[in-house]
């Protein structure tokens, strides 16, 4: 009895699996999908990228432009007398 039931198993676990493996086209189409998602994805962190490399340049255009107009009334300040 035994034998009988293992032997049952293992044809159960077999169908199961060769099942299982028939079904590629869901699959396929699934693995398809997700693969489109990435590629978007990637597009738009890259546009992110891009973005955030023309928004640091423009900071650190804002930052010298400060300090060089900081730097001008700092001069006025000492050239001025009463």
């Amino acid at each position: 009895m035994n034998k009988y039931q293992v032997l049952l198993g293992t044809v159960a676990l077999s169908a199961s699996l060769l099942a299982g493996c028939a079904n590629t086209d869901q699959l396929s189409a699934d693995v398809q999908g997700l693969t489109t998602k990435v590629d978007q994805l990637a597009g738009e962190v890259s546009a992110l990228r891009s973005e955030q490399s023309k928004l640091a340049a423009d900071v650190q255009e804002a930052k010298s432009e400060a300090l060089r107009a900081n730097q001008r009334l700092d001069n006025m300040a000492t050239h001025y007398k009463k």
